[in-house]
């Protein structure tokens, strides 16, 4: 699902491949040659949302950047990325060649260098009070409560005037004549992305493994 949020429309590159269930929406730009996978959601809320070129966004990956009247939090994605499924990453900076594992987190004003690896559930947190630095609160015994407040009515804002478009490259093809053979060249691109994906995260779960055989000696 691809929306609008105001006045401002996703702008995702022709080559790029988005999964009929995926949700785009706002300020967000997709790089050539990524793939979107199916359940992800990548959304500008307050700031934009950059995906560079041949980055791969797993299923049910959230991706998003946030930004009020006093702290914007864009979110960059750069080139060869890989977040993995269920990952969550919000108004943070990954270079090009960065992987993110399942279920892991990356917040508000964090930066990666390039080819950095996070671990499965790893969660990587901004520096001092977390609060205080992504909502723009004082620590005090009620500030969580405060933050649920002033989120909720930022969101409830920033959304009333969604709008959803036409899907990107998610339009029933074209009618064939009869023995014309479908394009083959989105599949197979497809395929490729995944299959190194795979061996990519087979490599960290043994690398994780082997970790914690040695842990166990």
């Amino acid at each position: 699902m691809i929306l609008s949020s105001g006045t401002k429309k996703p702008k995702i590159h022709p080559s790029a491949y988005v999964a009929p269930t995926a949700t785009i929406s706002g300020e967000v730009t997709i790089g050539a040659g990524c793939a979107l996978l199916h359940g992800a959601v990548i959304t500008a809320e307050g700031a934009p949302v950059t995906i560079g070129a041949d980055s791969v966004v797993m299923e049910h990956a959230v991706i998003k950047a946030s930004g009020g009247s006093a702290t914007q939090f864009p979110a960059k994605i750069g080139d060869r990325c890989i977040i993995g499924p269920h990952a969550y990453v919000v108004g943070a900076t990954l270079e090009t060649g960065c992987m993110i594992g399942n279920g892991a987190a990356v917040y508000n004003g964090v930066t990666l260098k390039a080819h950095t690896r996070v671990g499965d559930g790893e969660v990587r947190l901004p520096a001092g009070d977390f609060i205080e630095a992504v909502f723009n609160i004082e620590q005090s015994p009620d500030a969580a409560a405060k933050a649920a407040q002033a989120y909720a009515q930022f969101l409830r804002k920033s959304h009333s005037q969604d709008v959803v478009l036409d899907a990107h490259a998610n339009k029933a093809p074209a009618r064939r004549s009869a023995g014309e053979e479908p394009p083959k060249q989105q599949t197979t691109e497809v395929d490729t992305v995944v299959d190194a994906m795979m061996l990519e995260l087979q490599e960290m779960e043994h690398r994780r493994q082997e970790s914690l055989k040695k842990k166990l000696k």
